[in-house]
């Protein structure tokens, strides 16, 4: 059809929506991808003895997902850049719900260990293919609330995870809590297969109006055929800025997935029923705060300011509020730590929407698209510091009885964060990464 054709067709015809729809179905992916990760810490105070594991060895293994997690996220990228978003995420669910089931049969340390590490490498999947799947999906004006969206499953996994898994665990055991959310998992892959194509216009349920709206112009949906020039990447000041950026926003918001239950029942002294009923509510503050940290960033954008300014303000607002989880491990009563982390929960969820937009923000376009080489590289150094922070908190609590001093830890590198994307990033363009990638097109 000619832009023409395609123009009339546009202002005649009410666009569909159903972006709006797979990108729900991307949140629903990352609200099992974060209850996968999040039922081990959840069950773990009734594991420790069942497995003989130490403080120190719980957050070794706990910190043990990262590993594989950070070391395969930039294959898993490249992956998503030649066969695209659908088969990738599809193939991702599929591989950690098994594993996940599989936890439910474990009986040592070094059992549990195995499937945590095999646990990591079908998750990096995940956040490449979303962003990808935004890029392909979304307009540049759109894509921070879309980003938002898909980014809130990760708050809202670990929301239901604690009601859910808690309750499952009182009434099963924690063997069953593991056998329900991979079983979550494999009924999503299923829908996924039978509604989501990779580009727009192979959607039966897309309109030409939708397919427009969403790509402006006609638009080249060839897969990647690019070479990425990796010297010249990663001499580029830019991918390391947004790599180290998220990097600190991945060591606060994994005392979340991995100490925060322990840390209530613990040292705030929460019982089952409490950790399910009140320990949502940072997971409900996060939920909200990634919708928000989305909608602001692309309501500033568009007001005039520009993508720069409406992804920066955001995220730099969001981790400053992030940095209050510093001030939960002093607070003196248990509801007013409780609020903090609420806070803190809040500020880097909203943050984290901009941070995972950059990528489709910056990448070349067309089929020279390296969104999911770029997202990839930018987790797997950000997830370095999902291996560190729940070893470190670890250490800290055995060596001094307390929390506080690894919530302080987080307090610090949530403010490091502020200056890296204040100072170091620079402005955010489009196509600022073309000098490293070299097109194969014949």
């Amino acid at each position: 059809m000619s832009t023409t054709l395609s123009a009339t067709a546009s202002s005649t015809t009410k666009p569909t929506r159903y972006r709006w729809f797979l990108v729900t179905l991307a949140f629903l992916a990352i609200i099992t991808n974060y209850m996968d990760r999040a039922n081990l810490s959840i069950a773990l105070p009734y594991m420790k003895d069942d497995l003989n594991l130490s403080s120190s060895e719980a957050g070794f293994i706990l910190g043990a997902f990262f590993w594989t997690y950070a070391l395969c996220q930039i294959p898993a990228g490249m992956l998503v850049d030649r066969f695209g978003a659908k088969v990738v995420l599809g193939v991702a669910v599929v591989w950690w719900s098994a594993f996940t089931m599989a936890t439910s049969l474990v009986r040592s340390g070094a059992g549990l260990l195995g499937l945590r590490l095999m646990l990591g490498v079908g998750e990096a999947g995940a956040f490449p293919a979303a962003t990808k799947f935004v890029e392909r999906w979304f307009p540049r004006t759109e894509r921070g609330m879309a980003t938002g969206i898909y980014d809130s499953g990760a708050r809202g996994g670990t929301l239901i995870a604690l009601p859910l898994c808690t309750a499952i665990i009182g009434a099963w055991g924690w063997q069953a809590s593991f056998i329900v959310t991979g079983m979550i998992g494999i009924v999503w892959a299923i829908v996924w297969k039978f509604t989501a194509t990779e580009y727009p216009s192979q959607n039966k349920y897309v309109n030409q109006a939708e397919v427009i709206h969403i790509q402006g112009e006609a638009k080249d949906e060839r897969i990647s055929t690019v070479k990425i020039r990796w010297k010249a990447l990663l001499k580029t000041r830019q991918i390391w800025a947004m790599a180290l950026g998220l990097a600190c926003q991945s060591y606060v918001i994994y005392f979340f997935i991995t100490w925060y239950p322990t840390y209530l029942v613990s040292e705030r002294g929460f019982s089952l029923l409490q950790l399910g009923f009140f320990g949502v509510l940072p997971g409900i503050a996060g939920l909200i705060g990634s919708f928000v940290g989305g909608w602001a960033s692309d309501k500033i954008a568009n007001s005039g300011y520009g993508i720069s300014v409406g992804r920066k303000v955001c995220i730099v607002v969001g981790m400053i509020l992030g940095a209050s989880i510093g001030l939960a491990g002093l607070a003196t009563q248990a509801w007013l730590a409780l609020a903090l982390l609420s806070l803190a929960f809040f500020g880097v969820s909203a943050a984290t929407s901009s941070m995972l937009a950059i990528p489709a923000d910056v990448s070349p376009s067309g089929s020279k698209s390296i969104v999911g080489t770029l997202a990839g590289f930018q987790n797997s150094i950000a997830n370095f510091a999902g291996i560190a922070s729940p070893v470190i908190i670890g250490y800290l609590k055995d060596q001094t009885g307390s929390f506080a001093p690894g919530l302080m830890s987080a307090s610090a590198v949530a403010l490091l964060g502020c200056l890296i994307y204040i100072f170091m990033l620079g402005p955010i363009k489009q196509n600022m990464f073309d000098h490293a990638v070299e097109d194969r097109t014949e």
